[in-house]
Order: C-alpha cells, then structure tokens, then sequence
C-alpha cells in the first residue's frame, strides 16, 4: 500500500516513500510475528524516526523449525532510485544469547573501507535501521511475552545487481546494497540525497588519510583529467553541481590541496560567486562573461552580443572577436581564485592551523585548456607526490 505522505517540490505534488531501513524493519516485525504466533500478518506497521507511521503489505511468508522469513517492497514514492521496488527481506531466529542480534545475508553489502557507518568488516546496516529493527522485534516480544534472544538476517535477493548502480562500488561496500534511512522516510528530492552521497565520499578519503582531492563537476571533467593532466593516483570526486558543499566538506574534512578541473560553463558560474551550478538555482553565464568583457573594455554592441548567445564557447568567440579574450579569460581566473579561496576559508575549522590550497583548471570542449586560477602545477606536483605517479 502507499505511503500517503506528500511535499511540494518546485511546484509540484510529489509522494514520499520509505527507506529500506524501513522495510527492514517491517519484515522483521512481521518474521517475528510468524515466528512466535505461527502465522504472518497481512501488513506490518511501524512508526519512523521522523514520526510517520508506514504500513505496507507482508509478502513471501514462509518459516520452518525455529525460523520464520518475509518480505517487504521497497517504494521510494515519487523519488524513485535503484532501490525501488526491491524485495527487501527478514529472516528472524531463536537464539541463545538475549537480545536482538543484526547482522547481513545476501544482497546487503559489507563494509570494505573506514570512514562509514559502520567498521571495516560489518554488514551495511547503518545505524539508525539498526535501531528500528531491534524496536520492531522487541516490540513483537514484548507483547507475546518472550524473554528470548532473536537472530536478524537481512538479505536482498537483488542487492548485488542493484548496487552495480549506486555508489556502493565507490565507496567500498561490496556485495549489495546498503540498509539506509535517517528519518525512516524517502523525501521526493533525488538532489539531496546526491548531495549526501558526494559528502560521504569526501568523508571517507578523508578517513583513509588522504590530504589532497581533485574535484571535478562531471564527465566532461573527469575526461580532461584523464587526457591532460598528471595527479597521480589522487581520488577524484564528482560534485555535480554541488561544488560550494563539496569544498565546504573538503576543507571541514582536513584536505591540505584541492583541484577543481571544470568545463567554462560550469565554472563561470563559480567565478561569478555561484557555488551551486544548476541552471534552476543560477544562470548567470552570459552576466558574468559581459562584465569582465566590459572591464576589458568592449562596447554595448559586443555586450548585447554575448548576452543573446546561447553557450559559453559562443561568447568565448565573440570575445576572441573583439580582440579580448586573453584579457577576459585573466580576469575569469582571478575571479574564480578568489571565490574559491573565499568559500575554502570560510569552511576552514576555526581550531586546525593548516590552511587549504586550492586551484583549478579551466577548459572547453571546443578550446581545450583556457584559464587557470591559484597554482595548478604546484598541487599537481604535490598530488604525484603523494600519491604516485599514475
């Protein structure tokens, strides 16, 4: 059944869904329920960490000798993700010790490498369902009377082919998905959680000791790191348009050297102080273009034309028109050098005494290399140093 719960998201109507630490927790309510009564419920129902309760239909039911399994399909509402629809089940057991043991089966990834929710070695339960579903197995005891310990095993059937398209693999989860959830509740806003998974990232390079990052926007980025520059083996982590919160987690994380390697569509906008790229939160690209093409002294004419052109590489070339160019793409980059070391200041920690080192690289796919801002060479060099060459 559905989750009757809905936000307005840039003007429109969108459902919630529930989280698959969610559906965690309702298939072991209802395995508990089968196990101790003999019998499955038709629903399960549990009240989230953010206060909605969520009922849903209890599918593939089935027990034996002192064991008892079902299932609950994951509805990511109008959000919808790799997640969706997944069979997500518990299988619950008599144990000897008292309590509610968690652990992972099949389909649920296992942590690979430090700076997540859970150690190095631990199923990919995080925190947060793992409290939701000891309440729900209590809860079931507690009514029935029983003192005894009960087992968790939650698997995913699907999880290992699902994961291939989450940031699982990135991160150092193998094997299946992770059982996530703060709220217990899937809010219909995709960029959040992309948001979140970028900062997670930076995190746990941050756990593993690294001190300098390369930050690109996306492919285009990631491809020109490839062909034309030398940072060694350093992690590179794709922003998307998040490129204020992930210098912001950088810096916060204890990163020493930060390279930003950016298409000039992208960029420009950062130069011109807008750290969230998306055109449905800033297009400035032709204001700021026309502003340092007026300081170098074009008149109203090449003005109006760079504010009707429909692409960065477009005003590039109206600019090369008017014989300013290398005076616009000098004043581009000092721009961007000082937001960004702006924005790295401001998130540095007010009790760590080292301070961040940022740069970047500025390209098109028409140009090639155009601008740099900060030292490029000098954080490439330190990156090949620290992490070898590649």
């Amino acid at each position: 059944m559905a989750l009757d719960l809905y936000r307005i998201s840039a003007g429109r109507r969108l459902r919630c869904g529930f989280t698959t630490g969610t559906c965690a927790a309702l298939a072991a309510q209802a395995a508990t329920c089968l196990l101790l009564d003999g019998r499955a419920p038709a629903t399960a129902a549990v009240v989230t960490p953010a206060g909605v309760r969520v009922e849903s239909e209890v599918l593939d039911a089935r027990s034996g000798e002192g064991w008892a399994r079902c299932a609950i399909r994951k509805d990511g509402g109008d959000d919808v993700d790799a997640t969706d629809g997944a069979l997500i089940y518990a299988q619950v057991e008599v144990a000897r010790e008292a309590g509610v043991a968690i652990q992972g089966g099949a389909g649920v990834g296992r942590v690979t490498k430090p700076g997540l929710d859970q150690p190095v070695g631990e199923a990919a339960i995080n925190s947060v369902p793992r409290k939701m579903i000891a309440e729900a197995v209590y809860d079931v005891c507690r009514e029935r009377g029983c003192e005894g310990g009960i087992s968790v095993t939650i698997s995913v059937p699907e999880g290992e082919r699902i994961a291939a398209r989450t940031f699982n693999p990135k991160l150092g989860i193998e094997g299946g998905i992770s059982i996530l959830g703060t709220s217990g509740i899937v809010e219909p806003r995709s960029l959040a959680a992309l948001r979140e998974s970028i900062e997670l990232e930076i995190r746990q390079h941050a756990a593993l000791g690294c001190r300098g990052l390369v930050i690109v926007p996306g492919n285009y980025g990631l491809d020109y790191l490839a062909a034309h520059l030398d940072v060694g083996k350093a992690p590179v982590v794709a922003c998307s348009n998040f490129m204020g919160a992930a210098l912001d987690m950088a810096t916060a994380s204890g990163f020493e050297r930060i390279l930003v390697v950016g298409h000039i569509g992208k960029m420009i906008k950062v130069a011109g102080g807008i750290m969230d790229t998306h055109s449905r939160v800033a297009d400035c690209r032709a204001e700021v273009m026309c502003a340092h093409a007026a300081m170098a002294g074009v008149g109203g004419k090449v003005a109006r034309e760079i504010m009707g052109a429909a692409t960065t590489d477009a005003m590039l070339d109206i600019v090369e028109r008017a014989g300013v160019l290398d005076e616009v793409l000098d004043s581009l980059a000092g721009a961007l050098e000082t937001h960004l070391h702006d924005r790295v200041a401001r998130a540095v920690p007010a009790d760590t005494p080292v301070e961040c080192d940022v740069a970047a690289i500025v390209f098109s796919q028409v140009r090639g290399a155009l601008c740099s801002a900060g030292c490029v060479d000098g954080i490439c060099t330190a990156l090949r140093g620290e992490y070898g060459k590649r």
